[in-house]
């Protein structure tokens, strides 16, 4: 898992299946930041309303674990770039590095969302403003 590289060839051809799950994993994302969104104001407004007594039921139960189910369901979709060896350093915009070796250096083959193609390249401790085009195979 940690030991995987990737050629240019390799990554593009992953890439059609990493956007479907990255397509998947925002969506994810921007419903759960709506949920959560509501969430807060329904509780902030409860907790200004008037101390009527509640009971002992937790009005807020079904919210909190629709919210930890979908939080789990990120964190699974997440995990499987892990586990096909690609590191997906942003959700959004979607920003995913693979590890490569070029000329017998180490690098990170990357992409970033709205790009065709997997084409550039940085080093390990260059970062996003170091990438450059990856030189024709």
């Amino acid at each position: 898992m940690g030991n995987r590289t990737f050629t240019l060839s390799e990554a593009n051809e992953l890439l059609p299946e990493l956007l479907a799950a990255l397509r998947q994993l925002q969506q994810l994302t921007a419903q759960f930041e709506d949920k959560y969104v509501d969430y807060q104001k329904e509780r902030a407004a409860l907790e200004h309303a008037s101390a009527s007594g509640h009971g002992s039921r937790d009005p807020f139960f079904e919210q909190e674990s629709q919210l930890e189910f979908m939080k789990m369901e990120a964190d699974l979709l997440i995990d499987n770039f892990a586990r096909k060896g690609v590191q997906l350093k942003m959700i959004n915009p979607g920003l995913m590095d693979f590890p490569s070796v070029l000329d017998g250096e180490d690098i990170l083959i990357c992409w970033k969302e709205g790009e065709e193609r997997v084409s550039h390249y940085h080093g390990l401790h260059d970062g996003f403003a170091g990438r450059k085009p990856y030189p024709a195979e």
